[in-house]
Order: structure tokens, then sequence, then C-alpha cells
């Protein structure tokens, strides 16, 4: 056991626990896509609503189809959308899909969920770039301040509200980000984007080209810089931040097989609070998949990789996770009726937490047990898509998967479609998707002195039985929209309970349940040839509680912070002479706990395409309000990072130039 001078990782994800035990001792002392690969991306710039409701997914059944007849509330980021946003930064492109919650904590922190239970460390998202998963065993969440891809390279972003755990696996459980970049062969010659502004310094170089007439290949570096947040009391936050990173992309076509090479190196330095010393971050990952057509005997695909990540707060903890990957998938047609995807895979993550020794004066000691600790999962998977009638599809999916902490948790799904006409369909389905034990669960522990205040070891999975029903339509060429209603039931959700009679130490249990249920809802309208509006809602309703008998420590939002409504509108106008102009708005309800106020924001861009090479943008971000709130106040004893942050009103130069 060691000593630290204060609660671990203060402006990370550790920072949900030290607030949550630290309200524990106050009352005690008072009381990868895996898929086959699509057909060339078309220029979605020219494209009407019509064929962009043609546009193929693979999210949803790990085989591409048209996202009008996938059975799921499935929003699609097109290339188009990422590049007249003029964003820097995945949180902030994230914030373009209606069916998602996104929230600053502080500037390099963000709480990101679908359905519910959001925070820093929102543990019920499956997130994915190319096929790599890229949450953490340490909280089964996402560091997104490690996450960075460069905006032009992305060929579109898949989200998913609802489970996707039947081919995605555990903690796909409410909802899958799937980040798709774009083939090197689409990536020919060079881009480069430098821009500035009062907040965000941002410069992006790559260049693409062949070797022989069936290799292609590019290679990028990006760096951005990020000024510090605002507090509340109007003084800086000391939260600065910067990030660097480089990579490379090959694709390979021999014959018919296609292969594909890409990694990624980065580092980055977070500033914190208090003139303490400032946080790091680091790591690198290497992907390789293989896909070969086997003619009337469908597509088999083989992808491995290996992600490496480093964070370290000096005087206070290292984590080193090293994660390796393998998985194998089979598409093929059993008769005329059915599509059958099946595979297998397996994942070994190497957890190394160590906690560095602190003030031998302070008597709070924390630690792990085991420090370091191989944690291993495999998975079988197997999904039917039947053709009832030439209307009727039902789709029967199972995937059985066994972890480090859990027994074999079988995962299926139900969904069944009903083409009314080719402008119209009808889903509903029944899933079950669970959040598998995340080491901070099992094998964190906290003493005072002689005394054990917290432990781990009972957790188990939490589990969710979610009920969906949507409707998709397009009736006019240019209009469509997507409607789904959904019921979850959430059994064995996290709580923190007194031990009988000796009360210490508390143990994180299960003992928290409860339902959500919510409509959400988004269109898009091609007002005039020039003019395309987007419109998106969402709302939703939590009742969660404790099972009789148990602690209640904390209250339920320990359980996440929601705003039960959210709206937005999105503008894209093509103005002539090669000018385009974007506006973003959107309104926010309020958030309980951390308390944050509802609030309504505007984002905006201005781009002229000088000719085919250069375009200069300006991009205005939060123009409605100098400062506002996101995501709780220091009040709330479960707020994470800098306490008190707010998102300002800025403003970003750029330069774009194509070579």
């Amino acid at each position: 056991m060691v000593r630290a001078t204060e609660p671990i990782c203060r402006t990370h994800l550790i920072g949900l626990w030290q607030a949550a035990l630290a309200g524990l001792c106050a009352s005690l002392s008072a009381g990868a896509a895996c898929a086959t690969a699509p057909p060339s991306a078309a220029d979605l710039d020219r494209m009407p609503i019509e064929d962009l409701a043609r546009i193929e997914v693979s999210s949803v059944s790990k085989t591409y189809e048209p996202l009008s007849d996938a059975a799921a509330a499935i929003y699609v980021i097109t290339h188009e959308d990422i590049v007249r946003s003029g964003a820097t930064s995945l949180p902030d492109l994230l914030r373009l899909a209606p069916n998602l919650q996104v929230a600053q904590v502080n500037a390099s922190t963000f709480a990101v969920t679908a359905r519910g239970f959001n925070g820093a460390a929102a543990d019920k998202l499956l997130v994915l770039v190319d096929g790599r998963s890229v949450y953490t065993p340490f909280v089964n969440g996402v560091y997104w301040d490690a996450q960075d891809v460069v905006p032009e390279d992305i060929e579109r972003i898949e989200v998913i509200s609802g489970p996707g755990a039947t081919l995605w696996g555990a903690n796909a459980v409410n909802g899958v980000i799937n980040i798709i970049t774009r083939k090197a062969a689409d990536t020919q010659g060079g881009f480069v984007e430098v821009g500035g502004g009062d907040r965000t310094g941002h410069a992006a170089l790559r260049y693409g080209g062949r070797i022989g007439g069936s290799l292609a290949w590019r290679a990028y570096v990006d760096g951005s810089d990020f000024a510090a947040s605002r507090a509340a009391t109007g003084a800086s936050a000391d939260d600065a931040w910067r990030h660097r990173q480089g990579g490379f992309r090959l694709d390979w076509t021999p014959g018919q097989d296609q292969v594909t090479l890409q990694g990624d190196v980065y580092a980055g330095i977070e500033g914190q609070p208090q003139g303490n010393p400032d946080d790091h971050v680091s790591g690198h990952n290497l992907l390789a998949r293989w896909t070969r057509p086997l003619g009337d005997k469908g597509t088999v695909q083989v992808q491995a990789y290996y992600d490496y990540l480093q964070r370290h707060t000096p005087g206070e903890f290292t984590e080193t996770l090293r994660t390796y990957d393998l998985e194998a998938q089979h598409n093929f047609d059993l008769g005329a009726r059915q599509q059958i995807v099946w595979g297998a895979g397996f994942r070994a993550m190497a957890d190394d937490f160590a906690i560095v020794p602190g003030n031998p004066s302070n008597p709070l000691t924390q630690f792990f047990d085991p420090e370091k600790r191989t944690l291993n999962q495999g998975d079988l998977f197997a999904q039917d898509t039947v053709t009832l009638t030439p209307a009727v599809k039902l789709v029967v999916g199972l995937k059985l998967e066994d972890d480090a902490y859990s027994s074999v948790e079988p995962l299926p799904t139900l969904r069944l479609s009903w083409r009314i006409d080719p402008a119209n369909l009808v889903w509903a389905a029944v899933s079950r998707a669970v959040r598998a034990p995340s080491r901070l669960d099992r094998d964190f522990n906290e003493v005072s002195g002689p005394i054990r205040v917290l432990t781990g070891g009972r957790f188990i999975r939490e589990q969710l039985i979610a009920y969906d029903l949507g409707y998709r339509a397009q009736p006019t060429p240019r209009l469509s929209f997507s409607l789904s209603a959904y019921y979850n039931d959430y059994q064995d959700l996290r709580s923190f309970e007194l031990t009988p009679v000796t009360v210490l130490p508390a143990i994180i249990e299960n003992r928290m349940e409860g339902e959500t249920y919510g409509v959400e809802a988004w269109a898009a309208w091609q007002v005039l040839d020039w003019w395309r509006l987007s419109a998106g809602a969402e709302w939703m309703h939590e009742d969660l509680r404790f099972r009789p008998g148990a602690s209640g420590l904390g209250g339920i939002e320990i359980a996440g912070d929601d705003p039960k409504y959210q709206a937005q509108l999105q503008s894209m106008m093509n103005l002539g002479h090669h000018v385009n102009f974007g506006l973003d708005v959107r309104g926010v309800g309020p958030l309980p706990a951390p308390a944050s106020p509802a609030y309504v924001e505007a984002d905006a861009r201005l781009a002229w395409a000088v000719n085919d090479t250069v375009e200069i943008s300006l991009r205005g971000d939060n123009l409605f309000n100098p400062h506002h709130l996101e995501f709780g106040s220091g009040a709330s004893n479960v707020q994470l990072g800098a306490t008190g942050v707010e998102s300002e009103r800025s403003w970003y130069l750029a330069t774009r130039l194509r070579f």
C-alpha cells in the first residue's frame, strides 16, 4: 500500500470515485468496424436527400446495408457534415449527432453518452475507430483527450443509440459510436490545415500516394492547442492542454483481397489547477485487417490490433495499458432468404496502475489489489437476417462473451423490420446487454490508517433489457425523418453499500435498479437546391432507485447526470461564388446533479473556396452567451475534473490547402 497527498487523478476518471468516497466519508462521520468494404464514397456535397438515405452503414449488422433499411436508431454524421462543421476535436464533431449527449467538463475532458448515465466516466457507450475499441478497462469508459482523428480523413461516423452488444460485446449498452476513416485511395495528394483563434490552435498535414497500381498510402501529422477554461469565479481553471499525433494508413489490393495496415502515435500534456504538475498522456496503436471474397461462399475477414496507452500524474499515479485483440468474421448467404454473419474474437488487456507514494503525513491510502492485472476476454457471435417476405425481415443474433470478472454472458437480440413501401420502414427490437466490471469496480481499495474505508470484489455485471420501436420515412425526395421510442429496464446497477454490523468498509455492489424511457427524432429537409436543414430532438425520463435494504450512499446521482430533453437545428447553405455558411443551434435541458442550468447555444461557420485548392473559413462557437456551464459545479459530490469550468464564446480562423 502507498500513500497519496490527495485523491488520485484529480482531473481524470478516478475523480468520480474520489468524490463519491469523499461523500461517503462525510456521511459516515456524520452517520473496429469489422465488415466487408463498402463501395467508393460519393461526393456527398452534391448528393440530394434521397441519395443520402442510400449511404451504406455497417454498425447495425456488421455487413453493409442501406441506411434506409437499418433496423436501429442510427444517425450518420457524413464526411460533408464533418468537413463543413470546421470542428477540430472528436467530441465537438459528435455534437452533430442528435442522439448523443455531449457536455464539456473541462478543457480536455468531455462527458459523452447515449440514452443517459452521462459523466466523464460514462461506461455504457462503446466507441470504435476503424474497428479498434478505445475504451479502457480502468472504468470501461473513454479517454476523449487521447482520441484524435484528422476530420478531413473521416469517411463517416455511425452513431447507434440503443444496445449493440450482440455484435460488439459488453459495454455496448446504451449505444455504439463507430468512427470510420477514408481509404488511402480516397486521400491522394496533399492536405494542409492551419488555424488559430482566441482559444484554439490547430495544424494538420497529410499526404497520400501510390506504389504501383495496387498499394495506396497516406501519412499525417496533427497538433492542437487548447486554452485554459474559465472557472465559475471568472479566474482561469489552469487546465490548458496540447496534443500531438502522427500516423499512416496503407491499403493494398492484391487480386481480390483487401489488406489494410494503419497506426498512430500521440502525446499530450494537460495543465492542472493550483500549480500542480502537468498530466501526461501518450500512446500508439497498430491495426491490420485482411478481407477475402469467397465467391458464392461469402466473405471472410480477419482483424488484429495492438494498442498502448499511458497516463502519468506526477506524484500520484501512472497507468499503463496494453491491449491485444484478434477477431475473425465470416459473412455468407444461406439460400435465397438468409444472410448470416458469424465470428469469434479474443482480447487481452494488460493493465498496470501504479500509485506513487505521496505525503507520509496524509492518512489516506489508496491502491489496487492487484496492482497489475491481465484481463482476458473471449467471444463467439452469430446473427441471421431472414427474409420472411419481400417486405418483412427478421434478425436473430446471439453473442456469448466471457471476461475476466464474469462468467459467460449471453447477449441476444431480436429485430423485426417491415418495409411498408419504398419510402416507409417500421422496425422493432428487444435486446440484452451488460456492462462488465471495471478495475475500479473490483480491484480498488482505500484505507485510513488501520481502517479499510472502501473495497471492491463483489461487483458483478450491470444488465439491461431494452425494447425499441422505430419508424423511418422519406415522404418526398427532399425530406426524410426518423422516429424511435425506447424502454430500458436496468438491473444490478452500481452502488456503495455499508458492511453489516461493522459499517466499514463500504463495498462496491449492485443494488440500484430502474427504468428509462424516451423518444428520439431527427429529420433532414432539402429546402432549396442550395439550402439544407436538419433537426433533431430527444426526451428521456429516468426512474432509478435503490433496492430495499440498500445503503443509498451518494444518492442515485452516482449513476450519471442527464438532461430530460435536448434539441438542435442545423442549417447548411451554399451562397454562391464558392461561399457556404453553416449554423448549428442547440438547446439542452437542466442537469440535476451536478446541477447545471438549461442553455441554448449556437455555432456558425462561413467558408470561402478561393479556388479548387484553397479554402478560408471563420468559425464561431457558443455565440449566444459569453460563457455557460455544461456539466455541473463544484458543489456536487460527483463533479469531475476542474470544478465549475464553463464553456466560452470563441472564434477560429482557418486555411485549408489541397494539392
